[in-house]
């Protein structure tokens, strides 16, 4: 059971960082297409702020738990 709790928490965090990553390279090619967002820098800096959570917890994880 600890080996599936460390793998979910490890999966989510890059699931995360992925989904953000993604989200930020979305708005360095095609800003014009986001609609939603007049403040595509600010956008960009959450998605920034998402990657480095997630980073974190990944790094964290690693440290204390392998």
């Amino acid at each position: 059971m600890k080996e599936q709790l460390l793998l979910a928490c490890r999966m989510h965090a890059e699931g995360e960082l992925e989904r953000a990553k993604t989200n930020f390279m979305v708005y360095l090619n095609n800003p014009v297409g986001i609609g939603e967002h007049s403040d595509i820098v600010e956008a960009m800096q959450k998605e920034l702020s998402t990657m480095g959570h997630a980073s974190e917890r990944l790094e964290m994880l690693s440290k204390h738990f392998e």
